[in-house]
């Protein structure tokens, strides 16, 4: 997947989800191809993004600006990338053990793809965090990513009508649960004591 394709993917799955799921579904792409052509690029957005923000742009703290430390920033971004690819991995195996409780089939592949292309929404929101002030825009757009989990579950995973919301239910909560814990991780490493300001 080149670059065009990665931005005609994007346009795609913000525009017309429900079209590009059904293009996904029909793909033919290994694990390794979702995450070399895909994730790895669109996951780097948030981590040189915050990096950007937290070391060039800075943080209002309320009496004045301050500014994390290069190495700090560049420890925060690492964390960031690689925990966030790790979780995305994480959810896709979730995701796929728990399709048998609510009558769908365990098929890995499909699984990481709803978690890796569900998350897209997330990555180009992180560009926010190139102006710390606006990380609360990132918040607010990443929450497309549940509408995009929830049509990826549906068409991918194939479930019962009947099941659908429970499972998209227990996938919201998977989802948050990983995502405050790679925040909190991320933080606290990077950040030490001075991590409530971010």
């Amino acid at each position: 997947m080149n670059f065009n394709a990665i931005i005609k993917r994007v346009i795609g799955l913000i525009t017309k989800p429900k079209e590009e799921w059904q293009s996904i579904k029909n793909e033919k792409m290994s694990v390794a191809d979702m995450f070399t052509k895909y994730a790895i690029i669109l996951a780097a957005i948030p981590a040189v993004a915050g990096f950007i923000g937290y070391t060039v742009i800075g943080v209002s703290v309320g009496f004045g600006t301050f500014r994390i430390p290069v190495g700090r920033s560049i420890l925060w971004a690492i964390l960031m990338y690689v925990l966030s690819l790790g979780g995305v991995f994480l959810l896709g195996f979730i995701i796929d053990a728990l399709a048998p409780s609510f009558g769908s089939t365990k098929n890995m592949n499909l699984s990481l793809k709803v978690a890796v292309f569900a998350y897209t929404a997330s990555w180009v929101a992180g560009i926010f965090h190139i102006i710390p002030g606006l990380a609360i825009l990132a918040m607010l757009v990443s929450l497309y990513t549940l509408f995009l989990l929830y049509l990826g579950i549906e068409i991918l995973k194939e479930v019962p009508k009947d099941k659908l919301v429970g499972y998209f239910v227990v996938a919201i909560i998977i989802t948050t649960v990983i995502y405050i814990l790679i925040g909190f991780i991320v933080s606290r490493i990077a950040f030490g004591a001075a991590a409530g300001f971010f």
